[in-house]
């Protein structure tokens, strides 16, 4: 945890010299998860050619070390820095619900840089943010991850206790934050659907905690402006009373991410094990 802390004081121009020799191990030598990376690739956009898969692939781990140089600093960056390289547009969408004292959910993905944008969230909403995280496996690491994520007013809370947590505080108004691409376990409940040209399953939690707490739902697309720089748009995906059944709001943010990635695919994490399984023949 030292190190991590020491690293976060170096400027960030020199942890981009860093990430960008790691990107070149990682990718040409270490090779790290790059078949996967271009099997995801080729199934998601069976119309590409083999050179543009590869060109995305090589941009999203580049754009990946970017990352680990922006979370590094993210444990020490100071807000006036924060604001200029992250700036929430549409917030007024959210704030007419928070004013009136309803909480809201924020739902992003993998894309673009997801921790700094929960912490210029924390900033720029102007209410505490609960952000819902799995606890990494590396005890040093985790105590560096939650220490960053609760800058600001951020409120860390584990996967496990998130749905007893929010309900025990749904008399005052909150931003619940979920990065909801995640894969839900094998033998947990879940909703299948098409997303980026395979049979994928999503979580159903934001979905049922949403109607819970009839909680406004709302897409965070993030936007690499350039290194370092970026953009993320607040669109509303769904608000009481809700008129879909079923997991309605979790497919309509499918739809929604789906589009994203689909104009942006470099800033969205192909290393990532998204199908982990094989849709069953009963689903």
């Amino acid at each position: 945890m030292i190190v991590l802390k020491l690293l976060s004081r170096l400027p960030l121009s020199v942890l981009y010299v860093m990430t960008d020799c790691l990107y070149v191990f990682i990718y040409h030598i270490w090779r790290f998860r790059r078949k996967l990376s271009l099997s995801n690739l080729s199934n998601s956009f069976p119309d590409k050619s083999a050179q543009e898969l590869e060109q995305i692939a090589r941009q999203a781990y580049r754009n990946a070390c970017n990352m680990i140089a922006e979370v590094l600093k993210a444990a020490v960056i100071g807000e006036q820095e924060l604001r200029q390289r992250v700036r929430i547009l549409n917030i007024d969408a959210l704030a007419r619900f928070t004013q009136a004292g309803q909480s809201v959910i924020m739902l992003a993905s993998h894309h673009c840089n997801w921790e700094w944008l929960l912490l210029a969230s924390c900033l720029e909403l102007k209410i505490g943010v609960d952000a819902v995280y799995k606890p990494m496996r590396v005890a040093a690491i985790n105590r560096f991850i939650l220490g960053m994520r609760s800058r600001f007013g951020g409120n860390p809370i584990p996967v496990k206790d998130f749905l007893s947590t929010v309900l025990r505080r749904r008399g005052a108004a909150r931003v619940l934050a979920l990065v909801a691409d995640q894969t839900p376990p094998w033998d947990e409940e879940k909703h299948w659907t098409r997303f980026l040209n395979q049979d994928t399953a999503f979580f159903v939690g934001a979905d049922r905690i949403a109607r819970i707490m009839r909680s406004p739902v709302f897409f965070v697309g993030m936007q690499r402006v350039r290194r370092g720089y970026y953009e993320a748009r607040l669109q509303l995906l769904a608000e009481p009373p809700y008129s879909g059944a079923g997991p309605d709001i979790i497919e309509r943010y499918a739809r929604m991410a789906e589009a994203h990635i689909a104009q942006h695919p470099a800033d969205w994490l192909w290393m990532y094990r998204k199908w982990k399984y094989k849709k069953p023949f009963y689903a």
